[in-house]
């Protein structure tokens, strides 16, 4: 009886294009999760830009640039993330093209140090909304297991992202006013260690 039942639920089926792991994972799941994959890669290419933007020699801010190499790398990170998750539950990932980022980074008011880091708490929490929109969707569909995937591995270390930036922002600004290069450069050599 039980075979029946399971046979008649989940029958397998012959065509390999199909997952045979897909289990009640909706396809309003699966384009939310290509959604947000895309997004994490966006995110990884601007933090790269700008990681090549403070490398330059004519801005010379090591600090900054391996922070933001090591955000892009977080970001795609959290992409390889997400796709690994997509393939265990018989999704596909379906890849977007790059919108191109920014190379300038300098702010007549801010200064570059500034600007980067107000632009990175932006993305940061713009990246939060875009998850939840995300978990919102997962628990229309009653998807458990993948709101507990987001609860779990993703939302709680992108809040702790914001919170990480919004310090970083706020220390900026106490050690001297906006566009100030000297403030900049001694942030830079906190980043630095």
């Amino acid at each position: 009886e039980a075979i029946v039942e399971a046979t008649s639920i989940y029958p397998v089926v012959a065509d390999v294009d199909t997952s045979f792991a897909r289990c009640g994972f909706t396809s309003a799941c699966e384009e939310a999760m290509n959604r947000q994959i895309n997004i994490e890669y966006n995110v990884s290419y601007i933090y790269h830009s700008m990681y090549a933007y403070f490398s330059r020699d004519n801005v010379a801010l090591e600090g900054f640039a391996k922070h933001f190499e090591k955000e892009s790398l977080e970001e795609r990170a959290h992409a390889q993330q997400l796709m690994d998750y997509q393939n265990l539950r018989g999704g596909k990932v379906i890849l977007q093209q790059l919108l191109p980022p920014q190379s300038e980074f300098d702010h007549p008011e801010k200064g570059c140090a500034l600007y980067a880091l107000e632009l990175a708490l932006s993305l940061e929490k713009l990246n939060l909304d875009k998850l939840r929109e995300l978990y919102v969707v997962a628990d229309d569909a009653n998807d458990a297991a993948l709101c507990d995937f987001l609860e779990g591995d993703m939302l709680a270390p992108q809040i702790a992202s914001i919170r990480e930036v919004a310090e970083m922002v706020a220390t900026l600004k106490r050690m001297g006013p906006p566009g100030d290069g000297m403030a900049a450069w001694h942030f830079d050599q906190t980043l630095r260690a």
